[in-house]
């Protein structure tokens, strides 16, 4: 097992060694941010938020699940000493990610145009802004690993190789946000996010019962 994954597991749901005040006003400038945007109805923002937030997680379940089959390392992880957090959730998935993605998600959707077939640069702008994003989040998560907050110790998952990163690490993500805030009736897109969130619920409960998360 590797250095930063015995470190990791030292805090892993342990607020007692980990939580700090910070977290509160974060977390409830969440709430206002949902709180907003339901206020205005923006329900398809909203959903396609969920959407990304849940594509997220299941990402972070898969890597849990790595860790545990090879019994060496997470693909990426958040250990202890090498960047702070409130609370570590998963191995490789603290509060402040869970909060991050789900900021990322609405502010993701919130740049849609109205018009689903407007192309900017000939592109079409759904496929545009998933690419722009994945982009920038790929070159974030680098930079978050080039300063030691997220370790990443496998050369196929690394700064060097990062087109898993891309493809696995984001493009789905902001893929099935569009795709959910863009579906025609609402009951479609509740079956979509119901359908994600139900995956990493199901997930959670086999694998977390024989103690895999």
């Amino acid at each position: 097992m590797s250095e930063y994954s015995v470190s990791a597991l030292e805090i892993l749901r342990n607020p007692q060694a980990t939580l700090q005040w910070y977290i509160i006003p974060v977390f409830l400038i969440l709430i206002y941010a949902i709180s907003d945007q339901a206020k205005r109805k923006n329900w398809n923002i909203l959903l396609g938020a969920a959407a990304l937030w849940g594509m997220d997680l299941f990402n972070e379940i898969w890597n849990s699940i790595v860790f545990h089959a090879t019994g060496f390392a997470p693909v990426w992880g958040t250990p202890m000493g090498t960047g702070e957090t409130s609370l570590l959730l998963l191995i490789g998935y603290n509060i402040e990610i869970s909060i991050m993605f789900a900021f990322m998600g609405m502010s993701a959707c919130l740049t849609l145009p109205e018009d689903k077939k407007k192309k900017i640069l000939g592109i079409n702008n759904r496929v545009f802004f998933a690419l722009l994003f994945t982009f920038f989040s790929v070159c974030v998560e680098s930079f978050l690993n080039y300063a030691g907050v997220l370790t990443w110790e496998y050369d196929w998952w690394s700064r060097s190789c990062p087109w898993l990163v891309f493809l696995i690490g984001y493009l789905p993500f902001f893929s099935m946000a569009f795709f959910v805030h863009d579906l025609s009736t609402r009951k479609k897109q509740f079956i979509a996010v119901g359908s994600i969130l139900g995956v990493d619920i199901l997930l959670l409960i086999i694998f977390g019962s024989i103690g895999w998360m």
